[in-house]
């Protein structure tokens, strides 16, 4: 067997290809992951924050238009050529389906572009209408179909909208919007929605995750002074709800919290109440429902982190002179601070989510977020606010977790 000599040239080649080979391995395992994360996380999450930002209604279908609209000023006549535009523009779209996505979004900037657009294109593709020969007769043409072409707001939208890419939609789900000519402002108050729906987000995401910590710590606490054995039989208990559907969890509490149900039975059996009580439809039931939903992601990593605490500390403080109550929450609870930030930090992140217990549970004004995506991707078809909205919701969560990320290494930094 041949030697080699410690720091000589050959054992430093050898070392190399170990770890080169280490590190190509772990490539390797670590591979299908990072391709299955790229697939079904980044790319969607790409996708969305694109379609947040893209505008391509009237940049694909009225190209015409938009750049006969190129140098028109907000305060002058709208020129000949901007209606010839508009009459080749959507004497050009074949599909109505087009035609319609195309007037869904000029509807959203100024209200009648819809019926405008739509009425426009029926009687274009209709029997009975020729071709503008020029610009003046295309004037006369669309004005006697419609006088609200004579209107400066429906165009400005069409300008306004030309680009591919527009800030609108990021800027509506603020409550901000952009003017005719560029600049931002604030929406008027009376259509300011979606900055009250965020703060109610926030407010019932923060309600639950306090309920669960103040349902879980106890319990999780238990649990870690118990034996191995019997804390595992009893963590199974706090398992089950996986194993059950959200779906059929919520329909159970619509039975429970309903005026004739178990809950009001029972509050009115042993005298608590001396009429049911309006647990649902409201934010009362929402909350119950997301509480119980939600419970065991604080109490598992409540759990994890008691589990290593050693119990000698406390009997230590109180053998000192310190009293068991004082002792508990000098000693014992800093020491569970990672596993309260980080229960804390899933059911609030998971909270602010939630869109199925809302829908079924709460009523009108206790929807949260997610449930006006839903509604945007799937009531109104508008994709881009649909986006914008769960483009907030992302740089919520990012945020969250960057705060929690500086607040656990400060607190590493002062142990």
């Amino acid at each position: 067997m041949t030697s080699i000599a410690l720091g000589s040239p050959d054992l430093r080649r050898s070392l190399a290809t170990a770890q080169r080979r280490q590190r190509l391995l772990a490539v390797a395992l670590t591979l299908p992951l990072l391709v299955f994360l790229l697939l079904t996380l980044l790319v969607p999450i790409g996708a969305l924050l694109q379609r947040a930002v893209e505008n391509p209604e009237v940049a694909a279908n009225l190209s015409r238009t938009a750049g006969a609209l190129s140098g028109w000023k907000h305060r002058e006549a709208v020129p000949d050529a901007a209606y010839a535009g508009i009459a080749a523009d959507l004497a050009a779209i074949d599909d109505g389906a087009q035609a319609g996505g195309l007037a869904r979004r000029l509807n959203t900037e100024v209200a009648g572009g819809r019926s405008l657009i739509m009425g426009t294109y029926r009687a274009i593709h209709g029997e009975g209408w020729q071709a503008p020969a020029d610009a003046v007769a295309a004037r006369a043409a669309l004005l006697a179909q419609d006088p609200r072409w004579g209107e400066d707001k429906y165009w400005q939208a069409i300008a306004k909208n030309a680009s591919r890419w527009t800030p609108d939609y990021l800027l509506t789900s603020i409550d901000l919007k952009r003017g005719p000519d560029g600049s931002i402002g604030a929406i008027e108050p009376e259509q300011r929605v979606f900055g009250r729906i965020l703060l109610r987000t926030f407010t019932i995401s923060l309600s639950v995750t306090l309920w669960c910590l103040l349902l879980a710590y106890p319990l999780a606490w238990w649990l870690s002074t118990l034996p191995a054995r019997r804390a595992n039989v009893l963590m199974i208990l706090v398992l089950v709800p996986f194993w059950t559907s959200i779906l059929v969890r919520v329909a159970a509490w619509i039975v429970l919290l309903q005026r004739e149900g178990l809950v009001n039975g029972a509050l009115q059996g042993i005298g608590l109440t001396g009429e049911p009580l309006e647990l649902l439809f409201n934010r009362t039931g929402v909350t119950i429902a997301m509480v119980h939903i939600l419970l065991p992601f604080m109490i598992l990593p409540l759990y994890s982190v008691m589990k290593s605490v050693p119990p000698t500390y406390l009997r230590a403080a109180i053998s000192l002179g310190s009293s068991p109550l004082a002792a508990f929450f000098r000693v014992y609870v800093p020491q569970t601070y990672p596993g309260i930030g980080a229960g804390a930090l899933l059911v609030f992140i998971l909270s602010i989510g939630y869109y199925v217990t809302p829908a079924l549970l709460g009523g009108a004004d206790d929807q949260m977020l997610s449930y006006y995506i839903a509604h945007y991707t799937n009531v109104d078809i508008n994709w881009g606010m649909a986006c914008a909205l769960g483009a907030v919701l992302l740089t919520a969560t990012l945020a969250l977790y960057a705060v929690y990320r500086r607040l656990a290494k400060a607190e590493l930094s002062l142990g």
